[in-house]
C-alpha cells in the first residue's frame, strides 16, 4: 500500500478497485474517507485458463482497515487523559473522591476494555445466527453463510437502527397512550397544551371546530399511534403532515416511506436474520426506513405528545452542576426519559403534606434533581428541579453521598449505579417494566399499565419511600464539591416567536453575516473521546466563527455546566463580534432547547429562518453535531438529520470501517440521493473548522457570501433538524 502523504494526511488507499467499488482511505487517526466515489471502473485478470475475471483486492482492503483501526484506537483518552483534560472541575474531583474510595467509574472500565475488538469496532464481526460468531479477515472473507464484510456491516447497522427506533418508539408509546388516557379520564392528568393539541389536529386534517379539548385530544393520539403501530400500508400522517414537500418526494422516489415504526422494526429484524436478505443496498434501504420511523413516530410524535399534555413550558433561568446539591434536604434524583410520572413525583414532593413530613423526620425541605433527560424535560416545567449529569457520570453524582433517593424510569440508566448506591445506602426506585435494577425495588406501573390511575399514589409513594431513606441514611459522609452555576434553559419556539416576533430578525442576521449559521449540539457521551472537552472544543470553534448554537440532550450538559448558556461576559467573550452584538444583551450563545426529543423544538426554528429566505432546508447554513454520540439511538439521529439534506458531524466513527460500499454509501452516497453527507474527524477543533468551511460554501452558494468579509472573520455553522408543525415549507 502507497502511503499517501495528502494535505488531509490520507494514507493507505485501496488501489484499483473492482467495479462498483469505491476507493476509501483513512486519515491519520484511521477514520475512513472516500477518496474516489463509486465509479465503474474495472480490474481485469488472467486465470491460467485465459479466461478473465474481476479482481477486488478486498484482501488487501482489509488488512488496511485492520491497520486503520489499530490507529483509531490510538485517539481513545484513558482515565488519566481525562482527569488530565476534563474541563468541569467538578467531575475531576468526583473522580478522584471514587479513585480514592476504591470505585470503579465509566472511565475505569472503558480503560479495562482496551483493546477493543478490532472486529467489533470495524463492524465486521457477526453474532447473528449460532454457526458463528464470524469474522471477516484476509484468511476468511467471507461468514458462515457466505455474508461478505458489505452485509455484515450493513446487518449491524440496521440492527443498531432499528434498537435506536424500537426505544425513541417506546417512549413515544407511553406519551401517546398518556395522553390518550387523560383525554379519556383513566389518568387522572389535566391536558395542559391545549394550544399544541388543537394547532396539530389542524395539521393532521382533524376536526376541531364544536368539539371538546378531550375528543380533539383522543384523535390525535389515535392518529399517532396509528403511525406507530400500522400493519396495513397506509399514509404515514405524521410525515405528511410535519415533513417538507421536497423532502417527501425524495423519499418516495427512494422508496423508503415506513408504513409504521413497529413495521419497520420488525423487517428490519427479519431482513438482518439468517440467510434472509443477502443484498446489503437492500439492508441499507431499510436503515433509511427506520431513520424515519425513528424520527417521525420516536422525536416528532413523541414532542406533540409531551408538550399538549405537560404544556410548553418558558424560559427559565436554572442551577446546574453537582455542587448545586443541598445538604440536610430529603434528596431525590429523577433519571430517564419518560416525564409524566416525574412531574407528579414533583408535585407530591411539593406537597404540604409530604414536606412537613419531612421536616418531622430532621429534614429541611425536599430537593428534586436531574440526571439525563428527565431532569431536562422538567427543569424548564417545573420550578426547582436541578440538572446535575449525563449518563456517564451519573455514579460521580451518587458517590457525592448526598442523595436519598435515586428515581430510575427507562434509557441511559447504567446497571453499574446501583454499586454506587449500595456502597451510599442510596435507595434506587425503578418506575418502569422494561428497565429493572437487580437490588433495587419497583414502585410504579405494571407491565399493561393497569395501574395507570393510581398514578398519583404511586408519586406518592415513591417522595414517602425518599423521606424513610433520608431518616435511615443520617451519618452517611456527604462530599459535594464547590462547583455550582446558573443557565438559561427553555428556548422554545414560542419563546423565540415572542421574543423577535418572527424568524426575520434572525434571518436578516444570518444574511447581514452577523450570524453564519446556526446549529444543534445534541447527542450522549462517549469515553471514545476526551469526556466533555470535545463537545465544548467544536463548540468553541463554532462560537468564534458567529455560530449561534442550540442544544438538547446530553451534549447540553457540559454547554450548561460551563457557563455557554448565560448572558455573562464569560459567554460572550466566546463569540465572534457578528453573534455577539446580535444577542446582547439578553439572549446566551447557546439556546437550551430541552431533552433529546426537543429536537422538534430545533427544527421549528431552522423551519422558521429556512421560510424567510424562501429555501428548502439543505440549501441553508445548518448542520447538526453529535460529537460524542455512544448509543444505538445515536445513529437513527444523525441519520434523521441526513435524511432531510443536512450534513451530520462527529468525532466518533460508527463501526463501518470493514465495508468500504457502507462507507461510501453513508458518506458520500447521500449527497446525491439526500443532498448530505457524514463528516468524521476525530479532532473536535478540525470538525469544527470543517463545518465553518462547509457554512461557507452554503452561503456563497445562497448569494450571501460577500457579506461576511464585513466581519472579517471565520465562520461556520450546525444544526438538528426533526419536525413539528412548525416545519411546514
Amino acid at each position: 500500500m502507497e502511503n499517501k502523504n495528502t494535505t488531509d494526511e490520507t494514507f493507505n488507499t485501496v488501489i484499483e478497485p473492482h467495479n462498483h467499488r469505491a476507493i476509501i482511505g483513512f486519515d491519520k487517526n484511521g477514520i475512513p474517507k472516500v477518496l474516489v466515489p463509486v465509479s465503474g471502473h474495472t480490474h481485469k485478470h488472467i486465470d491460467e485458463n485465459g479466461n478473465e475475471y474481476e479482481h477486488s483486492h478486498e484482501e488487501v482492503f482489509t488488512e488496511d482497515y485492520r491497520k486503520a483501526v489499530s490507529a483509531y484506537r490510538k485517539t481513545f483518552p484513558t482515565k488519566q487523559d481525562v482527569l488530565d483534560n476534563v474541563p468541569d472541575p467538578a467531575v475531576k474531583e468526583m473522580m478522584l473522591r471514587m479513585e480514592q474510595l476504591g470505585y470503579d467509574t465509566a472511565f475505569d472500565r472503558f480503560d479495562k476494555q482496551q483493546p477493543q475488538c478490532t472486529f467489533g469496532l470495524s463492524g465486521t464481526c457477526c453474532r447473528i445466527c449460532n454457526m458463528g460468531p464470524c469474522k471477516i479477515t484476509p484468511k476468511s472473507p467471507r461468514g458462515v453463510c457466505g455474508a461478505d464484510a458489505d452485509l455484515i456491516v450493513a446487518r449491524n447497522l440496521l440492527r443498531g437502527a432499528a434498537a435506536g427506533a424500537a426505544q425513541h418508539g417506546m417512549h413515544a408509546r407511553e406519551l401517546l397512550l398518556m395522553l390518550k388516557w387523560a383525554a379519556q379520564g383513566k389518568l387522572d392528568l389535566p391536558i395542559i397544551g391545549e394550544y399544541k393539541v388543537r394547532s396539530m389536529a389542524e395539521a393532521f386534517g382533524i376536526k376541531t371546530k364544536k368539539r371538546t379539548l378531550k375528543n380533539i385530544a383522543i384523535d390525535l393520539a389515535d392518529t399517532l399511534l396509528d403511525d406507530l403501530s400500522r400493519t396495513e400500508p397506509d399514509e404515514y400522517k405524521v410525515i405528511s403532515a410535519c415533513a417538507a414537500p421536497e423532502r417527501q418526494k425524495v423519499w418516495k422516489d427512494l422508496d423508503i416511506l415506513p408504513i409504521s415504526a413497529y413495521h419497520e422494526v420488525f423487517e428490519a429484524y427479519h431482513k438482518t436474520g439468517c440467510a434472509t436478505d443477502g443484498d446489503w443496498e437492500s439492508v441499507m434501504k431499510q436503515f433509511l426506513r427506520c431513520g424515519l420511523a425513528f424520527t417521525f413516530s420516536g422525536v416528532v410524535s413523541t414532542s406533540i405528545a409531551t408538550d399538549a399534555l405537560l404544556g410548553v413550558g418558558d424560559r427559565v433561568t436554572s442551577k446546574v452542576n453537582i455542587g448545586a446539591l443541598k445538604k440536610g434536604y430529603v434528596n431525590i434524583a429523577v433519571h430517564g426519559h419518560l416525564p409524566v410520572l416525574v412531574k407528579e413525583i414533583v408535585k407530591a414532593g411539593q406537597s404540604e403534606e409530604l414536606l412537613n413530613l419531612a421536616k418531622e423526620k430532621g429534614a429541611k425541605g425536599i430537593q428534586f434533581y436531574g440526571i439525563c433527560c428527565s431532569g431536562l424535560s422538567a427543569m424548564y416545567r417545573y420550578e426547582g428541579v436541578i440538572p446535575l449529569s449525563n449518563a456517564v457520570s451519573a455514579e460521580l453524582v451518587l458517590g457525592t453521598g448526598a442523595l436519598d433517593l435515586w428515581v430510575a424510569d427507562v434509557q441511559e440508566v447504567y446497571p453499574a449505579i446501583m454499586d454506587v448506591a449500595r456502597c451510599f445506602k442510596t435507595t434506587v426506585v425503578t418506575t418502569h417494566d422494561s428497565a429493572r435494577l437487580p437490588g433495587a425495588e419497583h414502585i410504579g406501573y405494571d407491565h399493561h399499565h393497569s395501574n395507570v390511575a393510581e398514578t398519583k399514589a404511586i408519586a406518592k409513594r415513591i417522595v414517602m419511600r425518599a423521606i424513610e431513606s433520608f431518616e435511615a441514611r443520617k451519618g452517611i459522609p456527604v462530599f459535594i464539591p464547590k462547583h455550582e452555576v446558573e443557565a438559561e434553559v427553555g428556548f422554545s419556539v414560542e419563546y423565540i416567536c415572542k421574543k423577535y416576533g418572527s424568524f426575520k430578525p434572525i434571518a436578516d442576521a444570518i444574511r447581514s453575516g452577523k450570524i453564519l449559521g446556526v446549529v444543534n449540539m445534541v447527542g450522549c457521551n462517549n469515553p471514545k473521546v476526551l469526556y466533555e472537552k470535545a463537545i465544548l472544543d467544536v463548540c468553541d470553534v463554532l462560537l468564534k466563527n458567529n455560530v449561534l448554537i442550540i442544544t438538547n440532550g446530553c451534549a447540553s450538559f457540559p454547554l450548561m455546566k460551563m457557563g455557554y448558556c448565560q448572558t455573562s461576559e464569560f459567554a460572550y467573550s466566546k463569540c465572534g463580534d457578528g453573534l455577539r452584538e446580535f444577542l446582547n444583551p439578553d439572549m446566551p450563545p447557546v439556546w437550551h432547547v430541552g431533552e433529546c426529543i426537543d429536537n422538534t423544538r430545533s427544527s421549528g426554528i431552522f423551519g422558521g429562518i429556512a421560510g424567510e429566505f424562501n429555501k428548502a432546508l439543505y440549501e441553508m447554513p445548518f448542520a447538526f453535531s453529535s460529537p460524542e454520540w455512544s448509543n444505538e439511538k445515536g445513529i437513527d439521529a444523525a441519520l434523521g438529520f441526513r435524511l432531510n439534506g443536512i450534513s451530520s458531524y462527529h468525532c466518533v466513527e460508527a463501526p463501518i470501517h470493514g465495508s468500504s460500499k457502507v462507507i461510501e454509501f453513508l458518506k458520500e452516497g447521500t449527497k446525491k440521493t439526500l443532498h448530505s453527507a457524514m463528516i468524521v474527524d476525530a479532532d473536535p477543533v478540525v470538525l469544527g473548522e470543517k463545518i465553518v468551511a462547509d457554512m461557507k460554501e452554503k452561503r456563497k452558494q445562497l448569494g450571501i457570501y460577500r457579506q461576511l468579509k464585513e466581519y472579517n472573520h471565520e465562520i461556520q455553522t450546525l444544526t438538528y433538524i426533526c419536525f413539528s408543525r412548525y416545519t411546514f415549507f
